[in-house]
């Protein structure tokens, strides 16, 4: 168990974020959850229980480490902010929340208040109208603790694979031209230095996937695997990295493929997160790699159109804070 507990973000309170951290909490000896706490939104937890009809008791604290003691019998919250709990209607107000919660729970983490960071979902395009100017949490996350964007590095893990996609928030037109071989081998290094530190993996193997059908195929589909794909790979292999490929990405997620690597190294958005959603999609974790605090959410969005129908499945989240629990306890044992 991590010796501090974790601090969790509200995510929009109008999404299903709310829901599925009280029932993670409600939860917490049959899914061996960490304890944690949220920052901000106790009345929209109190709500949002009530929505599932959990009896259950939300207090707050006065500092992180009030959460310990607490945790046993009652979800604890730390902040006084908190807004109308509307779900499945986002508006202004739940983006301000979200925002502090999300900028709080961060600095609770860097400032080593907090073992780790784990962040439900949020709506882009309303923190958008109240300020928010980064594509994402990663990119907020990497600005926040002074860590260069690239070297943050999204991981969508699950029980049957972890990939890694190289490029994310673009146009799929774009990847072509964001490719690099400098850029591979830097977040290839970050992976494999990731997986033996928070992961426990001694000797990561790491897979890379081609960018085109059959991985160029000889260069008769593109020549994006023989000019930066491979030249990246043979570097890797020279340092004494265990990395293969470009391997073709039809076939990479196979199960027999899966047992071959530690970790897949996808060119794109959608090549790395379509098979962990068609795999894991209920126990699906996003974690963010290269920072100097752990990092983890539920790798699925806010869902407004089930929020507080009691359909949302809390498996993702309580994942998401099993995962930062071991990869903080992992941290604290080794300095």
């Amino acid at each position: 168990m991590t010796p501090l507990p974790l601090a969790v973000s509200l995510g929009d309170p109008a999404g299903i974020g709310p829901e599925i951290i009280v029932e993670a909490w409600s939860r917490r000896k049959d899914g061996g959850t960490p304890p944690f706490f949220v920052v901000g939104g106790r009345g929209v937890l109190e709500q949002a229980a009530a929505k599932r009809g959990l009896a259950i008791e939300v207090a707050s604290i006065s500092q992180a480490t009030d959460a310990i003691a607490l945790w046993p019998e009652a979800l604890p919250v730390l902040g006084e902010k908190d807004c109308a709990y509307t779900p499945g209607q986002p508006d202004a107000d739940g983006a301000r929340l979200a925002l502090f919660s999300l900028t709080e729970g961060t600095r609770l983490a860097a400032q080593g208040e907090a073992g780790g960071l784990v962040t439900a979902p949020i709506a882009k395009g309303e923190l958008a109208k109240v300020g928010f100017t980064q594509p994402g949490q990663t990119e907020f996350l990497a600005d926040a603790v002074g860590c260069a964007r690239d070297d943050a590095v999204m991981m969508l893990a699950g029980p049957s694979l972890r990939a890694v996609p190289l490029t994310v928030h673009c146009a799929l037109a774009d990847v072509p031209a964001l490719l690099t071989e400098e850029m591979i081998v830097r977040r290839a290094r970050i992976v494999a230095a990731a997986l033996r530190r928070d992961f426990g993996i001694e000797n990561p193997r790491i897979a890379i996937c081609g960018l085109n059908p059959h991985a160029g195929e000889q260069g008769r589909f593109g020549s994006e695997e023989s000019t930066i794909i491979e030249p990246a790979i043979a570097q890797l292999q020279a340092e004494g990295l265990p990395v293969t490929g470009p391997h073709p990405a039809d076939a990479l997620f196979t199960p027999r493929a899966r047992k071959t690597y530690d970790a897949a190294l996808a060119m794109y958005h959608d090549q790395a997160l379509i098979p962990i959603k068609a795999l894991d999609f209920d126990e699906g974790v996003n974690v963010t790699l290269g920072l100097p605090i752990v990092r983890t959410s539920p790798d699925h969005g806010t869902a407004f159109d089930i929020a507080g129908k009691a359909l949302a499945d809390p498996g993702a989240m309580m994942a998401a804070l099993r995962m930062a629990g071991d990869m903080a306890a992992r941290r604290a044992a080794h300095g």
